[in-house]
Order: structure tokens, then C-alpha cells, then sequence
């Protein structure tokens, strides 16, 4: 049963990876690059490593995109 979810969440998180490499808008791939994240913690929580799947979803899926986020808006607030 874990097999066929963790290969679920493989084909999805190769998905999101797709979509943030070749989506037009930025904050789109900002968010499917958070997903990418989320899904591979996910993976680690199913693996058994729960410290690590903890690790990747607030510094991999929480921080990185919000700082993502926030550079994104300074980059926009200075160019006008």
C-alpha cells in the first residue's frame, strides 16, 4: 500500500518540478517549487523519518518559499 502512494507522490512531484521549471508566471513556479518540497517530505515521512520529513516541510516548504516570495516582491517593488 506505502509503494503505490509513494509512487503517486513521485509522479506528482515530478509534475509540480515541470511546472515550475516551464510556467510563465513566477509565483507559480514559486508555489509548485514549495509543492516539489512538501511532496518530498512527505516521501521522508513515509520512509520512516519523521525528524527529517518535519525538517523539509517548514525550512524546504515553508521558509524557502516565503523567502522566495519575499524577493520576488522586492524585486517587483524596485523595478517600478
Amino acid at each position: 500500500m506505502y509503494i503505490v502512494i509513494a509512487i503517486i507522490i513521485g509522479i506528482l512531484s515530478l509534475i509540480a518540478a515541470y511546472v515550475a521549471l516551464h510556467h510563465e508566471k513566477l509565483t507559480v513556479g514559486i508555489i509548485a517549487t514549495g509543492l516539489v518540497s512538501l511532496f518530498a517530505s512527505i516521501l521522508f515521512l513515509l520512509l520512516a523519518a519523521p525528524d527529517v520529513a518535519m525538517t523539509e516541510a517548514s525550512i524546504g516548504s515553508g521558509l524557502t518559499t516565503a523567502i522566495f516570495f519575499y524577493v520576488l516582491n522586492k524585486i517587483r517593488q524596485r523595478n517600478g
